[in-house]
């Protein structure tokens, strides 16, 4: 009988679930919404000893707010954002409880203290200064004894006022440069006031105060580099301003990222002939990173002369000023504007509005194509990690207590953790320490950066083999070595003989990160860290498929287990409309789910478990974005109806018994650069696990 009860209350349940969301499928956004943010009030008291205060909440994310006044009368509740709530103290300090509430329920509270005093305001302090990061702006604190607000004139030509409470900032931005009279009227409960005047010269930033973004990390034959500290140089440019320009070119460095800035602007040539034209027909876009002061139009313009000159222009209406502005440009653009030819460009020309009179600053001057190449296995340019705990020696695994090169020790030996391990993908292997590295007492080097010593120098000939089942990596070639020299397989040296080869134990543990291990004697573990260089900013960017092989889509009670279901060999064939589903990580951090016309539908979406026409919202027509977080080793998706492997299991539990989510969070491991395994915990001790390989 309890079995059956409890069959009954699941039913019911699940119909009530099922009418709710049926009488309010398009309401499940409210689920996301998050508490009030920013939450103050502005307070205003009339200059009269009567103690009328006025009270405005202010906040973001809000649908009403209750005010409870500090002296035990009763608050005021549903207060619309906008409106104002007025009320009548005695002289005393009070402490004012703003609650904002959202349109789920959510709250947020603060307290704002008031003063409400018939003393004129004394002692009032006042802060003016140009604020350090937004050219025009001024900022004003103002402070005062018995004070509970304060006004700013600003003294601009529109006579702006703005009011602020006792102590908190307000901000101004003039339209131009210049002395203003700025004044400053503290105000209490009193009749009197208090008032401050000062005589403010504007200023203006004239230059960028960091420097441009960083670009992101790129394969060698994915970009073609003119200027950047990112990348090396790919064109020998032979004029930044041609002879034409009447411009002023400046090279200067800011946070000493080498920058070009020109002043007083008008057509600025960038020249690159013969030779040293580029061939941009393989490459998708251009890319420019910008800044200006005072330009209302920029216009790029590209010009081949490989043959019949052929020239197009892109043009830019009211970028923002006084920030970097990140400017990408698709080839496309310039064939679509007329351009029959880009693989021969010579030249580069810039201009803009108001001309000859407009100053900008340029950097990361590059074309570039999306990933064109995937690195396999350990294929690329390896160093050690430049962190505590990179490189260590111990009794056991993950036991690295007998030394561990914590943070001096990285600072110290900075001249070891820029060697590099190249494996090439013919198969070579190549230590390069460059001019200095670690040299240890047993090489005589007194333990500090020295000249490498033979056979450990990188000069000899080596090759490697990559077992990725066994997850080994073999080196052969006298004096080739991860990570230090006098660990091997025999022993360490001076004890042993220089070996011949060196079997290293490797584990992934990212796309570009790999922990390394040796045991070179009973008991004696060296571990590494290690990551590789020029990865893809973002390992995820491409296509993924689930892996079409038995177990690569389960269900279990805990990681590793698919007991309660796999999907075994003849479900994979079974499934085919399934497996060629493909998940798209966009490099702009873009995702979509990709079903084609048939992917397996399930009995809860009407599709009797067999291969059906995609079921909104899970058929990928739905806008999506994804985060990957590398260091959490998360993948969250953003958008309804996103979802990697089974589109029921979400972090709730699963559909249909739960609302259709609008962000789902998966746990993310990357075998190697191109298979990861994601799991997702969809009820306590429900772990749906899915591999996916990039396609």
């Amino acid at each position: 009988m309890k079995t059956i009860k409890y069959l009954i209350s699941i039913c019911l349940i699940a119909v009530a679930i099922y009418s709710c969301s049926k009488d309010d499928e398009n309401s499940n956004f409210v689920d996301s919404i998050q508490a009030p943010t920013n939450v103050s009030a502005n307070v205003v008291v009339t200059q009269d000893n009567t103690g009328f205060v006025t009270i405005t909440p202010l906040g973001e994310g809000v649908t009403n707010f209750n005010v409870g006044f500090g002296d035990q009368s009763e608050p005021a509740n549903g207060i619309n954002p906008g409106n104002s709530v007025s009320h009548t103290y005695e002289e005393g300090n009070y402490d004012v409880e703003i609650t904002a509430i959202a349109l789920n329920g959510l709250t947020t509270t603060i307290t704002q203290p008031i003063e409400v005093s018939f003393q004129a305001p004394e002692n009032l302090v006042v802060t003016i200064e140009n604020d350090p990061a937004v050219s025009r702006q001024v900022n004003v604190l103002a402070d005062a004894d018995f004070a509970i607000s304060y006004e700013v004139n600003f003294g601009d030509p529109a006579d702006t006022t703005i009011m602020s409470n006792n102590n908190e900032p307000v901000s101004f931005v003039y339209d131009s440069v210049g002395t203003y009279t700025i004044t400053v009227t503290s105000m209490s409960a009193a009749v009197e006031t208090l008032t401050y005047t000062e005589d403010f010269t504007v200023t203006e930033i004239l230059q960028p105060l960091i420097a441009a973004p960083n670009p992101p990390n790129r394969q060698p034959n994915d970009v073609i580099s003119m200027f950047s500290n990112a990348y090396d140089l790919d064109v020998n440019v032979s004029s930044w301003r041609s002879d034409w320009s009447t411009s002023i070119l400046t090279d200067i460095q800011i946070e000493g990222d080498d920058t070009k800035f020109y002043a007083d602007a008008d057509f600025v040539g960038v020249e690159f002939y013969g030779a040293d034209a580029v061939d941009a027909s393989q490459m998708d876009a251009f890319h420019l990173d910008f800044w200006s002061l005072n330009a209302t139009t920029f216009r790029i313009k590209l010009v081949d002369l490989g043959g019949t000159a052929t020239e197009a222009e892109i043009v830019f209406e009211n970028l923002p000023q006084n920030e970097w502005v990140s400017i990408d440009i698709p080839m496309s653009d310039f064939t679509d504007a007329g351009m029959t030819s880009i693989n021969s460009i010579q030249q580069l020309i810039f201009s803009g509005l108001p001309v000859g009179t407009f100053d900008f600053f340029i950097d990361n001057v590059y074309f570039y194509r999306n990933e064109t190449t995937t690195l396999q296995g350990l294929e690329g340019t390896w160093r050690m990690a430049s962190e505590s705990g990179s490189l260590g020696v111990g009794p056991s695994l993950g036991d690295i207590s007998w030394f561990t090169c914590d943070d001096p020790c990285v600072a110290e030996r900075a001249c070891y953790f820029d060697d590099t391990y190249v494996f090439g993908s013919d198969g070579s292997f190549t230590n390069d320490l460059g001019t200095e590295s670690w040299i240890e007492d047993w090489q005589g080097g007194g333990n500090a950066c020295g000249v490498p010593v033979a056979p450990h120098d990188g000069s000899n000939p080596a090759t490697y083999i990559y077992d990725e089942g066994a997850g080994t990596v073999t080196l052969n070639g006298i004096g080739a070595y991860i990570g230090l020299a006098k660990a091997n397989n025999a022993g360490e040296l001076p004890a042993v003989a220089v070996p011949n080869s060196i079997t290293y134990n490797v584990t992934f543990t990212g796309a570009n990160s790999i922990d390394v291990n040796i045991e070179s004697g009973s008991g004696v573990f060296w571990q590494y860290k290690l990551v590789r260089e020029a990865a893809v900013a973002n390992p995820l960017t491409g296509t993924w498929v689930m892996a079409s092989e038995s177990g690569s889509l389960g269900v279990g009670p805990s990681l590793g287990d698919i007991s309660w279901f796999s999907c075994d060999d003849p479900c994979v064939a079974e499934r085919a409309c399934y497996y060629d589903d493909t998940y798209v990580f966009g490099a702009d951090g873009s995702f979509s789910n990709n079903l084609g016309a048939e992917s397996w539908i399930e009995d809860w979406q009407g599709g009797g478990n067999a291969c059906g026409t995609p079921v909104a919202p899970h058929d990928g027509s739905n806008p999506a974005t994804y985060v990957y977080n590398e260091n959490l080793g998360t993948i969250t998706i953003d958008g309804i109806g996103a979802y990697i492997g089974l589109a029921k299991a979400n972090n709730a539990g699963e559909l249909p018994a739960v609302a259709v989510p609008n962000t789902i969070t998966y746990n993310v491991t990357f075998e190697d650069a191109n298979t990861i395994n994601v799991y997702i915990e969809s009820g306590s001790g429900v772990f749906w696990q899915y591999k996916l390989v990039k396609q």
